[in-house]
């Protein structure tokens, strides 16, 4: 299993950023797949994920209404649309292959909301 996250930087608040993750290793299209974020010194924590056709997608309350989890099966790719970013949306962010925090995922982006 291999992901691959890009598409993190920095930017100021009410920004947007779009992060990607390649996927390679294993079926991906009858993989369930998330998002998560680590804030330093915190836990990892779960904040989206998406069903096998991209037909359910579910969200961690703080980021329901501003981030959207989309993937493309042929091209073995899952995005996170994140827009009116705020500084408590600074974390690294991995994707996961699966639903459960624990499963693989990548080296992570990071994503810094500053002024």
């Amino acid at each position: 299993v291999q992901l691959v996250e890009s598409g993190g930087g920095a930017v100021q608040p009410g920004g947007s950023l779009r992060l990607s993750c390649a996927a390679s290793g294993f079926v991906f299209s009858t993989s369930y797949m998330s998002w998560l974020r680590q804030v330093p010194g915190k836990g990892i924590e779960w904040i989206s994920g998406i069903n096998i056709d991209g037909t359910y997608m579910a969200y961690e309350n703080t980021v329901k209404g501003r981030f959207t989890i989309s993937r493309d099966n042929a091209k073995n790719t899952v995005s996170l649309q994140m827009t009116s970013l705020k500084p408590e949306d600074t974390a690294v962010y991995y994707c996961q292959k699966g639903r459960v925090i624990g499963g693989p995922r990548g080296q992570g982006t990071q994503v810094t909301v500053s002024s």
